[in-house]
């Protein structure tokens, strides 16, 4: 599969939201095939985790945050859920998965009811070890600064306004794939 055509399809024009995805998704998914190639005993699935690493922000185009050039009328936290709806519709249920389920650590059902997300009163917790990986990943690379890497203690602290156990939970994957 080549994410490039997924991703040129979407984002035809040249323009600075293609610009500003593609990079962030190349952090991710160098990181990413850096830990698989350190870590050959967690049997990671190394294609797979390019391919969805590069995708887990299609969504973004849809939405509105224009400090990122995201010009849509949805709100930013639907990003997933519409990269979820684009790689099912090209027939891409794994990637999909991890569209929808890199939000922060994962959101729970209780999460979403409570907050009262526009999201579907479901779990997008990440479950395979890649699904993991590709959240823990993304959270040293922010959009809003594309040149900055966090530390895991930053990544960490910046997951505090979500509540003690994402970061718990993002601290137990560093040692898994640290």
């Amino acid at each position: 599969m080549d994410y490039q055509l997924i991703i040129n399809k979407y984002y035809s024009v040249d323009d600075s939201l293609k610009a500003l995805l593609l990079k962030h998704s190349r952090q991710v998914a160098d990181r990413c095939l850096d830990v698989c190639d350190a870590h050959p005993e967690l049997g990671l699935d190394r294609n797979f985790l390019e391919e969805a690493a590069m995708l887990h922000d299609i969504g973004i185009r849809w939405c509105h945050a224009p400090g990122i050039f995201c010009e849509g009328s949805e709100p930013y936290i639907c990003h997933g859920q519409i990269g979820g709806k684009i790689l099912r519709e090209e027939g891409m249920e794994r990637h999909a998965r991890v569209c929808e389920r890199h939000t922060g650590t994962g959101l729970t059902r209780e999460q979403i009811v409570r907050q009262q997300l526009p999201l579907p009163a479901e779990d997008f917790v990440p479950e395979t070890l890649e699904e993991q990986l590709i959240c823990y990943a993304d959270k040293f690379y922010s959009k809003s600064h594309p040149d900055r890497e966090l530390t895991i203690e930053q990544a960490a602290h910046s997951l505090e306004k979500f509540g003690q156990e994402g970061v718990d939970k993002f601290l137990e994957w560093s040692k898994k794939f640290e």
